[in-house]
């Protein structure tokens, strides 16, 4: 418990950093339409320090916030465009046979033949376990959208080990500083993107694998896939409080986790949630701080006149149902409106003004204008009956701060709301039985003051 909180301190202390550019509201991946990717072993660091052996696709070359040839969990992140043809070239240096297999694209041709070494699977062509062989995946990104990608070779144990990673294929027309859409239509317009790949381990099944290897045995043995219990659970490869640590190389002792999960915004934008079920188990994917629409699954928008670009199905929720293999594409916004009180504080505590546009909020800070001046509508208890969180800023408005008793707080040093966004499995906030951790993280919601930016 001791090396879990000083570890969410930490986490906490990075969060501090984001201001100054510690996240991307970009979704970190490599960049396609060829990839060049080797299944290897290595080690993944879990919430409460503990070290499991994985398995992974490691990039052959160099990308910008990725370890060359340093296998990475989940796989790394495959950015194309609509209409580009894919080539993916997978070698293996695992000890079994390995592949992979790409949910919702269509055409996918492989080069398995005497020529290549490559040997049919069940499912693919699958790369032989020798580190040289190369297999050959082709396919057109024919649709935009969010995808999963995974091995197709036994993926009840090697799905478990790690090997599974995200797909997002941009929109015709995408530009990411002034057309951001996931679809290509205003509906799926979004200001920022976040990556949530959601999976979960079981301890004692990478154990087993661990012995296996060290005694000469196949991997394989003495695994029972048909009766695993999980007790680490993921979003994006990490289990919190490292989910909020900075990605890639600003944290240089998770070499094999480069993808965190910090999402951040202003009021009045729209944060585009991509989210993937890519493990075994239904997770319940709960959002504080409103609803979201989720506008698509599994790569086809939410649309009664397929073709429209008009999500009209759209369903609004506190909590999406993430299923296991699909994926779903979510707007967030958060804007204060009808909260009844000015959430930048009243003019005698925060001088500012609210100029409404046509839709009631102000064409800068985005407040809602309606509620402009009005001060919080209860009297605050005194401080020393308060508790207080590392997040309190010492005060309720956003982009205020006020007086904190020494030692306490200092971790929201740009005073924005944070809310937590987490499983709503509560044993999947844990690592291990200890909370908190797991499957967690949380939304900034920063105020729109000099200095204060999102990439």
């Amino acid at each position: 418990m001791t090396k879990t909180l000083l570890r969410l301190g930490h986490a906490l202390v990075a969060a501090l950093a984001l201001g100054a550019g510690g996240a991307s509201a970009v979704v970190d991946g490599i960049t396609g339409p060829v990839f060049n990717l080797t299944a290897r072993a290595d080690y993944i660091t879990a919430g409460d320090g503990a070290s499991l052996l994985a398995w992974g696709y490691a990039p052959d070359d160099a990308h910008p916030g990725h370890f060359q040839d340093v296998m990475q969990y989940p796989g790394p992140t495959m950015i194309v465009n609509e209409g580009d043809e894919v080539i993916v070239n997978l070698k293996n240096a695992l000890p079994m046979p390995v592949s992979m297999v790409f949910p919702g694209q269509s055409g996918v041709t492989t080069s398995c033949d005497s020529a290549t070494g490559g040997t049919p699977g069940a499912l693919t062509c699958e790369a032989p376990p020798d580190g040289t062989t190369t297999v050959t995946y082709t396919f057109t990104a024919s649709h935009p959208g969010t995808y999963l990608y995974h091995s197709g070779t036994r993926p009840d144990l090697q799905v478990e080990m790690g090997l599974v990673g995200a797909i997002v294929v941009r929109p015709a027309g995408f530009d990411e500083g002034t057309n951001r859409t996931a679809y290509g239509d205003a509906g799926s317009a979004y200001d920022h993107e976040y990556l949530f790949l959601l999976t979960e381990m079981d301890f004692q099944v990478h154990e087993q694998v661990a012995i296996n290897l060290m005694a000469g045995l196949p991997p394989e043995t003495g695994v029972n896939t048909a009766d695993f219990t999980s007790e680490y659970w993921f979003i994006n490869g990490r289990a919190a409080p490292d989910t909020m640590m900075a990605a890639g190389a600003g944290t240089p002792w998770m070499p094999t986790q480069p993808y965190n999960a910090m999402p951040r915004m202003f009021p009045g934008e729209r944060l585009l949630m991509r989210v993937i079920g890519g493990g075994r188990d239904l997770h319940p994917f709960h959002h504080h701080g409103n609803n979201s629409w989720t506008i698509a699954r599994d790569g086809r928008l939410l649309e009664s006149v397929p073709g429209s670009g008009n999500p009209d199905l759209a369903v609004s929720d506190f909590t999406v149902k993430v299923v296991p293999g699909n994926t779903y594409d979510a707007i967030f916004e958060w804007t204060g409106k009808g909260l009844g009180w000015d959430i930048y504080g009243t003019v005698a505590l925060n001088p500012h003004t609210c100029t409404a546009d046509t839709s009631g909020f102000d064409v800068v800070t985005r407040e809602w204008c309606a509620d402009h001046d009005k001060p919080l509508p209860v009297v605050l208890p005194n401080q020393q009956d308060l508790a207080f969180g590392g997040f309190w800023s010492g005060s309720p408005y956003l982009g205020a701060a006020g007086a904190l008793p020494p030692g306490q707080g200092g971790l929201n040093a740009n005073a924005g709301y944070f809310h937590m966004w987490h499983s709503h499995a509560e044993k999947e906030i844990t690592n291990n039985d200890i909370f908190p951790g797991g499957m967690m993280t949380m939304v900034i919601i920063e105020p729109r003051v000099e200095g204060v930016t999102i990439p």
